[in-house]
Order: structure tokens, then C-alpha cells, then sequence
């Protein structure tokens, strides 16, 4: 629902009730670092300052397709169940953009969420207005559906995290250097069969890639990456396999004596729909967990390797 307020300034609301107690759902939703995992337009989130009840923190996110960051800032209520935020500076075409979190009890394990919205567009531009409520009311209905999804199925099996680590006799900068040109990963991977890499502004990438499975068949993935010089990647497609409703990542670098230890960690959610038609009609939520730590952790220990081998190369031809 959107309606007028001051001059410029609309404002919209976005409800949903949830079989989950209502300090679970307000854990949700007052740990922005675990958006990724849950609101589908959320890419990755940093806190940049503060504490649990006053922060400033960093969002890279899609809207309406397209990627984009920006700072807010962030009153966290635990008692009132209460989330207040407001951008710092808001990418165009939006000039402003506030809002709420409230959190309802409706009983011990029922409550009601209700996310608010307060938006300007830059020089209240028509056009600009009906873009950031497309963008608000998709964004919402996606959030407060995933929010839903993620309280109601706490602890399920279909939820899998893992990582896997090499250590490296190079320097960070050369690992980095691999891992973040995708657009020459279809050159050093085995596995991948196509990649289209667009990167606007610096550090926030949109990467598109086929990759070859061990069946022999290949499957499109699209990624938005956040890149981090030379620490860390994250990344969450918005194109997934068949098998998933959820796909998050990180490829990090961290110094180790010497060396450095460069770890790959996933995070997905399984479709639970999904499994018979990819893995057969007598596959269970068992097996697609084990059929996608293999797969999903093949080609991660295949990269890790061969970044290795990358870093260490360079290292060795500087020494010489």
C-alpha cells in the first residue's frame, strides 16, 4: 500500500504473519549480516560502525535488476521489537528513503511484521517515483516472504553450509588478482564454459556463467560480487541451478604465518520440489546434501587449487 505524505514524500506498507515467535523473527531482522542468506535482493551487508542499537551500515543490493550500494543508518528497539533505518545518501533516482521494521506478537509463536517506507525521488521526477515504488514493493513483498520462509524453517536439513581452504606460498594481491578476473575464467577453469562479467562502479560485479557439471551438462548462473581488494569476495546469484532456492559465497584471504590460507564458503538452501526431477525419483533431502557439497565443493577446491598454482608460479618467477 502507498499513499501521500508531505510534499514529494510517499510512503507504503508491507505486512506478513509468521509461525515463528516474535524475538526469533526480530533476531532476523536486527542481524543485518545475515540478510544475505535470507531477503532475495540482498547481496552482502557490512557494519561499518556502531553497536547493537546504533550502527551504520553498508548494503549491496538488486533493484529492479540492477545492482546497487548504499549506507544507512540503523536504530535497533529490542524491547519494542523496532527497527528504524534511513539511507545516509541514497543512489539516484531516489533522494531519500527511510522507514520501520515492527515486529507484533499475535501469541508465543505467532506474530505479524509490518515494514514501513517513507521516499522521495530526485527533483520529485515522475518517472523516478514510479521506479522506487516498483522497487519498494517488490523488494518488500520478497523481503517479508523470505523473512517468513527463513523463521518458519529454522533448523530445516534443506539449509547447508561448508567450506573448503588450501594454503598458499604466495601473495595475497596474485591470489586476488584470480580470483577476482572472472572474465578470464573460462580460459583457466575446466569447468566453466562461458562467463560474461560487467563491473559498474568498481568492486560490484554482475557475473554470468555456464558451467559444466560431472554429468556432462551445463547449467546458467548469474552472480552479483562484491570485491573487497584483496581480502575478500562475496557473492549471491539471482540465477540459480534447479536444485536451489538459495546460493551464497565468499572466496577469502587471510594472512597465515608466511603464507596466506585462501577459504571458500557456500551457503544454500535446497528445493525441496526439485530433488526427483535433478537427482531421480528415489533421491532424498540426504542425498542432494551430499550431492551438493561434492559438486558445489569440486569446483571451489578446483579454483582454490589453481589459484594456488597461479600465486605460488608469480611468486617463484619474482624470486628468481
Amino acid at each position: 500500500m502507498t499513499t501521500m505524505a508531505e510534499q514529494g514524500v510517499r510512503e507504503a506498507e508491507h505486512g506478513v504473519e509468521i509461525d515463528a515467535p516474535a524475538e526469533r523473527v526480530y533476531g532476523y531482522i536486527a542481524d543485518a549480516a545475515h540478510w544475505p542468506r535470507m531477503f532475495p535482493p540482498s547481496v552482502h551487508v557490512e557494519r561499518l560502525e556502531g553497536d547493537d542499537r546504533h550502527e551504520l551500515i553498508q548494503i549491496w543490493a538488486t533493484a529492479n535488476g540492477a545492482a546497487r550500494t548504499w549506507r544507512s543508518r540503523r536504530d535497533l528497539d529490542p524491547a519494542a521489537r523496532r527497527v528504524r533505518f534511513r539511507q545516509v545518501v541514497s543512489p539516484p533516482p531516489v533522494a531519500a528513503m527511510g522507514g520501520t521494521w515492527i515486529v507484533e506478537p499475535l501469541g508465543a509463536d505467532r506474530c505479524r511484521v509490518r515494514l514501513l517506507h517513507d521516499y522521495r525521488a530526485v527533483d520529485d521526477d515522475p518517472e523516478g517515483l514510479a521506479w522506487i515504488e516498483r522497487a519498494v514493493d517488490r523488494n518488500s513483498t520478497a523481503e517479508l516472504a523470505a523473512l517468513k520462509a527463513s523463521a518458519e524453517r529454522d533448523g530445516s536439513p534443506l539449509l547447508l553450509s561448508f567450506a573448503d581452504a588450501v594454503r598458499v606460498a604466495g601473495r595475497a594481491e596474485d591470489v586476488y588478482d584470480f580470483l577476482d578476473r572472472a572474465d578470464l575464467w573460462e580460459r583457466r577453469l575446466p569447468h566453466v564454459a562461458r562467463v560474461a562479467l560487467t563491473e559498474d562502479p568498481p568492486g560490484l560485479q554482475v557475473l554470468e556463467m555456464d558451467t559444466r557439471t560431472a554429468q556432462g551438462t551445463q547449467h546458467t548462473t548469474r552472480s552479483v560480487r562484491v570485491c573487497r581488494p584483496h581480502r575478500r569476495i562475496v557473492y549471491k546469484q539471482t540465477v540459480l541451478p534447479a536444485l536451489l532456492s538459495l546460493h551464497t559465497g565468499e572466496w577469502s584471504i587471510e594472512p597465515d604465518g608466511d603464507g596466506l590460507v585462501v577459504t571458500s564458503r557456500h551457503t544454500v538452501v535446497i528445493r525441496e520440489e526439485a530433488i526427483a526431477e535433478v537427482l531421480g525419483a528415489d533421491a532424498d533431502v540426504p542425498r542432494a546434501r551430499g550431492f551438493l557439497r561434492e559438486a558445489l565443493g569440486g569446483n571451489s577446491r578446483a579454483t582454490l587449487e589453481l589459484a594456488r598454482e597461479h600465486a605460488e608460479r608469480l611468486r617463484s618467477a619474482g624470486a628468481r
